[in-house]
């Protein structure tokens, strides 16, 4: 009797501890850009409907937490003219996400506007040369999380820096990921290593002052080609920056620019960073057309055509996603992330599709728009 009641004591123990992964636990993110959700309210003409629930008005991160949504991503510009997108405006969100009990991810643009693949602007504000500007950013990013902590805002995640395929802070900071040979393009990346480590010790000053440590995120996009990702942080790696300063890698991966972003391509990605660097992986973006009909663009073609573009397809690709990220190995497949599911004014998202919102928009009654909610608002149910 006395083994036995050793044995149940141990499995119970080990049944309480944590998962050293990130996806076969309760730290799964299953999260939403919800960043322009104010501004669409604050403008008054823009309103949700839940079509579960006899067509009841309600705010949308509601309709999408019930559909399983359990993290929320900001974006943070720096200086933004409007204030959109600014410390004022996203602490205002992330204190609201987070008194429903969402988890919160700040992705840091470090920028005035936006910042992706296409364009990484220096603050007009900030300096260009490199030390200088290493100390600002330093800075900038040590008063950002010390300003949530001080509104009582506990942040899960911070991305530094968003899609930086070419690094980040241009000119200074660009970088060639093409480069060949390899020290050809370890040296191409002195100028975003420095910054980096700027950004990363900024996260490290505030932590010391008291600050909740968060998870230290670097996101690309291409998140399906393992060529590109592995090259990318193996220079910035070889350039003095230690792995440590590094949490959780994060990746873009969307269906329609280009044929190759494949699930079996993302699978390999993943894995492939998985197995080099032993770090949990997010797709921290993606997104799936409700509507793809050439209204406004070509229909492009999809990187999986079997998924058809509908509510039926967002379903099919939110799920096939999810399920590859839970599958990724060592259980460190961490997070999806749905990219502002809920922007009326912008259904296209950024895409050559009419619609990719997990909302129907009604336009009829100009200029107040209406989202119906979809099936689709349940992916992470």
């Amino acid at each position: 009797m006395y083994i036995i009641t050793l044995l149940l004591s141990y499995l119970a123990l080990v049944a309480s501890a944590p998962s050293k992964g990130g996806s076969k636990n309760a730290r799964f993110y299953k999260g939403h850009d919800l960043s322009s959700l104010k501004l669409l309210e604050d403008s008054g003409t823009n309103f949700y409907v839940d079509t579960a629930r006899n067509n009841e008005t309600r705010p949308a991160d509601d309709i999408l937490g019930d559909g399983g949504m359990n993290a929320v991503r900001l974006r943070i510009w720096v200086n933004p003219p409007d204030g959109v997108y600014g410390l004022d405006y996203t602490l205002d969100l992330a204190k609201r996400f987070q008194s429903k009990g969402h988890r919160l991810y700040l992705d840091f643009h470090f920028a005035d506007s936006w910042a992706d693949p296409q364009k990484q602007p220096i603050p007009a504000a900030w300096p260009t040369e490199v030390k200088a500007l290493s100390k600002t950013l330093r800075k900038y990013v040590t008063e950002t999380l010390l300003a949530f902590q001080r509104a009582g805002v506990e942040l899960d995640i911070v991305s530094l820096g968003n899609e930086i395929r070419h690094g980040f802070l241009w000119p200074t900071g660009y970088v060639d990921v093409d480069i060949q040979p390899h020290g050809a393009l370890t040296r191409n990346f002195t100028n975003v290593a420095a910054l980096y480590r700027a950004a990363r010790a900024g996260v490290d000053d505030a932590i010391a002052r008291g600050v909740h440590r968060p998870q230290v995120m670097l996101h690309l996009d291409n998140g399906w080609n393992a060529t590109f990702q592995t090259r990318w942080y193996s220079a910035l790696f070889d350039n003095g920056v230690p792995t440590s300063a590094v949490d959780v890698f994060g990746v873009s991966f969307y269906p329609f620019y280009g044929t190759a972003a494949t699930f079996a391509n993302l699978r390999e990605s993943l894995g492939a960073l998985v197995r080099r660097y032993g770090k949990p992986v997010q797709v921290v973006e993606t997104d799936y057309p409700a509507v793809c009909d050439g209204k406004w663009n070509p229909i492009p073609e999809s990187s999986e055509p079997a998924i058809p573009y509908d509510v039926d397809g967002q379903v099919e690709w939110m799920g096939k996603v999810i399920d590859l990220v839970k599958e990724v190995p060592r259980g460190l497949g961490q997070g999806v992330w749905y990219w502002e599911p809920a922007w009326l004014n912008n259904t296209s998202l950024g895409s050559n599709c009419t619609d990719a919102l997990l909302f129907e928009p009604d336009f009829s009654a100009w200029p107040i728009t209406t989202g119906y909610s979809r099936k689709s608002v349940n992916v992470f149910r």
